[in-house]
């Protein structure tokens, strides 16, 4: 089975080898047919500690790496 890749923006680097991504999507509203932008935050294991605030980077769903960990940070 393929795995999701999702693109965002790095939105914290503060904790060590893990970056929160905030992932932005637009759909449309049932009623009043208007895009309308949701955004959800992912924690993302990053080995290498490489990314920055402010960062456009991709994101891999992956087996649990912690709690809260899903998803890794692909180069």
């Amino acid at each position: 089975m393929p795995k999701r890749i999702l693109t965002g923006k790095v939105t914290s680097n503060k904790a060590n080898k893990t970056v929160t991504v905030q992932v932005e999507r637009k759909i449309m509203h049932p009623m009043y047919k208007k895009f309308v932008t949701k955004s959800k935050k992912f924690a993302a294991h990053d080995s290498e500690n490489k990314s920055k605030i402010g960062d456009v980077v991709n994101i891999r769903e992956c087996t649990p790496i912690s709690k809260n960990k899903r998803f890794e940070v692909i180069y």
